[in-house]
C-alpha cells in the first residue's frame, strides 16, 4: 500500500495527509477549493516546523514530507491510482455519501475505502458503494499529528482481511489503532459527547459557571481541557451533528442535545473557529476568556 488519497483539506485532512507523507506514503490531497488546498500546505508546514523545533524533526524529514504530497482538485483523476481513500469531509451524511459514490467508481477494484466521520454509520457509507466488504472507519483525533488514537470502525460488511490491513496500517503510521462496532458515536463519542452535553445542560441549569464546571472537570477527573472547553475546540456545531446522530440512532431521551447548544450553533457561536463560543478567541493570544454571554 503506497499511494493514498485524503479528501477533504481541513483540520483532520492535512492532519491525515501530514502523517501518511511523514511515515513515506505517496499522498495525493483533494479539495475543490484550491485556497483550501494552500491553506493546508501551509499549514502542514507550519506543524512541521513545529516539529523541528521540538528537536521531533529533522530539516531533511520535513524536505521529505513535503515532497511526499501533491494536491487535485479532481476526485476523480486523485484516486485513479488509489491503494487507499481516506474520507474527511465535513461530518455530513449526504456529502460523504456522495463523495463515497464518486470515489467507489474512480478507484481500482482492490482500493479500500475509509472514512474519517466521528459518528456516521460505516455500514450506511458502504451501502452506497459496489465494495462494502472494503469500507472501513479510521477515526484519527484531532490534532492527528500529535494524538496517538485511531478507532478503526468495521462496519458490517467490512471484511477481516480489510480490517486488519488498516490495523497494521495504523501501526505503522506510530497510532495506537483499537478495533470497534459500527453503532452510533462508535465508543469515543458514545461516551465523550454525551459528557460534553451535560456540561453544557449544567450551564444551562445554572448550576455552575463556564470555568466552574471545567476546573472541576480538570481538577477533579484529571482531564487535561474543561467540556466546554473542548466543546469549543471541537466546534459546537459538530458536537451537536453528533449528538443528533446518538439521539436519532438510539432513541433515547438521554441524548438530546441541550437547547443551549442548539441555540449556540443556530447563532453561530460555534466556538474556537469562530472566535467566540463558551469562552472567547482572539488570534495570537492564549489567554482564556469566558464569553461575555456567560459571566
Amino acid at each position: 500500500m503506497k499511494n493514498i488519497v485524503v479528501v477533504g483539506a481541513g483540520t483532520m485532512g492535512n492532519g491525515i495527509a501530514h502523517v501518511f507523507a511523514m511515515h513515506n506514503y505517496q499522498v495525493t490531497l483533494v479539495d475543490i477549493a484550491e485556497a483550501a488546498l494552500e491553506r493546508a500546505l501551509a499549514t502542514i508546514n507550519k506543524n512541521l516546523d513545529r516539529m523541528i523545533k521540538k528537536g521531533k524533526l529533522s530539516e531533511e524529514g520535513k524536505s521529505n514530507t513535503l515532497s511526499n504530497i501533491k494536491t487535485s482538485t479532481d476526485i476523480k483523476i486523485a484516486a485513479a491510482n488509489a491503494d487507499l481513500v481516506v474520507e474527511a469531509a465535513t461530518e455530513n451524511i449526504d456529502l460523504k455519501l456522495k463523495i463515497f459514490k464518486q470515489i467507489d467508481e474512480a478507484a481500482p477494484a482492490n482500493a479500500i475505502l475509509a472514512s474519517n466521520t466521528s459518528s456516521i454509520s460505516i455500514t450506511k457509507i458502504a451501502a452506497v458503494t459496489q465494495r462494502p466488504a472494503q469500507v472501513i472507519g479510521m477515526h484519527f483525533m484531532n490534532p492527528v499529528p500529535v494524538m496517538k488514537l485511531v478507532e478503526v470502525i468495521r462496519g458490517y460488511a467490512t471484511s477481516d482481511e480489510v480490517t486488519q490491513t488498516i490495523m497494521e496500517l495504523s501501526k505503522n503510521l506510530s497510532k495506537a489503532p483499537v478495533e470497534v462496532n459500527d453503532y452510533p458515536g462508535f465508543v469515543a463519542n458514545k461516551i465523550l459527547m454525551p459528557m460534553i452535553n451535560e456540561a453544557i445542560i449544567t450551564l444551562y441549569e445554572g448550576v455552575a459557571g463556564v470555568e466552574e464546571i471545567d476546573t472541576v472537570m480538570k481538577l477533579g477527573m484529571a482531564h487535561p481541557m474543561g467540556p466546554l472547553h473542548l466543546a469549543d475546540f471541537i466546534g459546537l456545531d459538530v458536537c451537536l451533528s453528533i449528538m443528533n446522530v446518538l439521539y436519532k440512532g438510539f432513541g433515547n431521551p438521554k441524548y438530546a442535545p441541550c437547547p443551549l447548544l442548539v441555540n449556540m450553533v443556530t447563532a453561530g457561536y460555534l466556538g474556537a473557529k469562530t472566535g467566540e463560543g463558551f469562552y472567547k478567541y482572539t488570534k495570537g493570544s492564549k489567554d482564556l476568556v469566558v464569553s461575555d454571554r456567560f459571566k
